[in-house]
């Protein structure tokens, strides 16, 4: 296919494509979305290898947050059921994150729900952050903490992060839809703060939430425009009790294209699977490590995921191998500049052409998808039964395999890393 030929060619060069060609992926066909794999694979091989970075979510603070993200569990109004507690201790969250660096992790994403921290919070995340650094040598941690002030993100940096999330999450044409107690601006000029601190820039998107293809590349190509270091890609997961609780819009093969798109668009940055994978690729998430070098491993913000070892295993099966602590995960010439701020990597890169969450779809969480959360790990009788995959054949709703998180962090259970 020509396209695709055109579009490897362009990525080993890290040469943006065209608008046009960044729609013809997510319009080809799943007859051809092996090809689509295949090609996408080419780009993210030549940039990262086999390898996987393995990162994991603390949730700090969970729910009971005031603003109204449509698509999260913790938003004002949520009636969904999930965990709700206050700060969680240095050393609790120190605990927590020791569970996930065991089973690989070199990230950890630090997540707290709200409009955005105080000082008093900042200083909180600071002594997190010292108690996590100084048991853990060489870990990297992201703070998600939502809309930062002036001063914080320098303030977190001489703290000891590495990075930070927050999340686009769709097009600045459609942003008003989904929330209204912030503004599409407000979160660019967060990502925009953290660069300039000098912290790695963490920015991604959610997708089904009924956009078009026209808002999927918007989406990409602006954070193309903002260079983050990192693109988590959210998969929304519909939880009861949020109102977009009924879009079930996703089918595996549209998820395949979808990070095709975005590797294509950002070749050479760190492509991250976050919330909904488990449930929207389900058993083709194998394939979707041909497209995106990072994911999350064990349970998300405020629902499950699927087990760390079954994470694992995947990763073997499928010929990858977890990317050690010492490997730097960017490419030399991004590595080189990575939180240099916004335009900073030379020759392009994703987004070196001029334009909240680690990644996993939180509100303003890190990243881990909080509208819905991911679960692959549904009673097993659930995820088996003949009604949950004649649903999955007719593209219906897969509720089955969505389950509020109740362990780990802000409980006594062990989590689920």
């Amino acid at each position: 296919m020509d396209l695709l030929n055109t579009l490897v060619d362009k990525g080993l060069r890290r040469e943006l494509p065209t608008r046009e060609e960044a729609l013809a992926v997510l319009a080809t066909s799943d007859d051809d979305v092996l090809d689509v794999v295949a090609a996408a694979g080419k780009v993210r091989r030549h940039w990262f290898g086999r390898r996987v970075k393995l990162n994991y979510l603390v949730n700090l603070k969970s729910g009971l947050c005031p603003e109204d993200c449509s698509y999260c569990s913790q938003r004002l109004g949520s009636t969904a059921g999930i965990l709700k507690y206050t700060w969680l201790k240095p050393d609790e969250a120190s605990k927590a994150a020791a569970a996930g660096l065991a089973g690989g992790a070199k990230r950890v994403c630090l997540v707290a729900s709200g409009r955005g921290p105080t000082d008093r919070d900042v200083d909180r995340v600071a002594g997190t952050i010292k108690a996590i650094k100084e048991q853990n040598e060489g870990v990297e941690v992201c703070a998600c903490l939502g809309l930062l002030s002036d001063g914080q993100a320098e303030r977190l940096r001489e703290a000891g992060a590495d990075a930070y999330n927050h999340n686009l999450n769709t097009s600045e044409s459609t942003y008003g839809d989904i929330t209204t107690t912030h503004t599409y601006a407000d979160r660019v000029d967060t990502v925009t703060k953290a660069h300039a601190a000098g912290l790695s820039a963490c920015s991604g998107l959610i997708a089904g939430m009924g956009e078009s293809d026209e808002d999927l590349v918007d989406v990409v190509y602006s954070l193309r425009e903002l260079d983050p270091d990192s693109v988590p890609v959210n998969f929304l997961i519909p939880v009861e009790g949020t109102p977009l609780a009924k879009e079930w819009n996703l089918t595996p093969q549209r998820c395949l294209r979808i990070l095709a798109m975005v590797r294509f668009v950002c070749p050479d940055v760190e492509v991250r699977i976050a919330g909904g994978r488990e449930v929207h690729l389900r058993t083709m998430q194998p394939l979707a490590l041909n497209l995106a070098n990072s994911i999350f491993l064990g349970d998300y913000l405020t629902t499950e995921g699927q087990a760390g070892r079954a994470d694992l295993e995947m990763i073997a099966d499928a010929g990858f191998e977890v990317e050690g602590a010492e490997q730097v995960t960017l490419p030399e010439h991004r590595a080189a500049t990575a939180g240099a701020g916004c335009g900073s990597h030379e020759g392009g890169g994703c987004g070196a052409q001029e334009s909240a969450g680690c990644g996993a779809h939180e509100g303003s969480g890190c990243g881990s998808h909080e509208g819905g959360g991911v679960c692959g790990s549904a009673p097993a009788a659930a995820a088996a039964s003949a009604a949950p995959l004649a649903a999955s054949a007719a593209g219906e709703a897969r509720t089955d395999l969505v389950a509020v998180r109740r362990r780990g962090a802000g409980t006594d259970l062990a989590p689920n890393a």
